[in-house]
């Protein structure tokens, strides 16, 4: 049980009831059955493109001003009795790896850690000292996803969003539980 002290108008309030809320989804489930490999196939690049159609509006994806092409970028597809249920994009830049996205088809059943920790690897593996993302500041449910995850924030851009658009007019002005989509929210982890 969490204590919490909040100060208000000039005296103090203790409170001992706070519990945090349970979280959806669940980080320990057992991935033993996800496979993680680099997709080799036309087919395996098809789905990879559909997904990126469907999730971010076409084959680029915009962070802090770079424009990235699909098919410049490396990626990972999360395989589940034999059908694709996630996938994974980033490149290296240095001693840093972007992550640029990271789908699961169904939320909380552990695709989405076992890529994140796939790719993590894999820049451990490439010398990276540390993975860095962007999300949107809408995305709460990403950072929450990222932070619990060990990563942590280490810059806004203001405005970066509402700029990108201009390149990419299919990002949408509202998000996540109708906030507006306006900046970029860098988070790193240092590995």
């Amino acid at each position: 049980m969490a204590e919490i002290f909040l100060l208000t108008s000039s005296f103090l309030l203790r409170m001992f009831s706070w519990k945090p809320p349970p979280e959806k989804g669940c980080m320990n489930v057992a991935t033993t059955d996800t496979r993680i490999k680099e997709p080799k196939s036309a087919e395996d690049w098809a789905w990879l493109y559909d997904v990126w159609i469907r999730e971010w509006g076409g084959d680029t994806m915009i962070s802090k001003g770079k424009v990235y092409f699909l098919r410049d970028v490396a990626a990972v597809i999360a395989i589940r009795n034999g059908n694709r249920v996630g996938a994974a994009t980033y490149v290296q830049h240095g001693n840093k790896c972007e992550l640029l996205s990271i789908n699961a088809i169904t939320e909380g059943t552990g695709v989405g850690s076992a890529l994140l920790r796939d790719v993590e690897e894999r820049a451990r593996t490439a010398g990276c000292e540390a993975v860095e993302l962007i999300t949107s500041n809408d995305n709460l449910q990403a950072l929450r996803f990222y932070q619990r995850r060990g990563y942590r924030i280490t810059a806004v851009y203001l405005g970066a969003i509402d700029e990108a658009r201009v390149q990419k007019p299919s990002i949408p002005v509202i998000g996540y539980q109708g906030i507006p989509i306006h900046d970029e929210i860098e988070l790193i982890k240092w590995l």
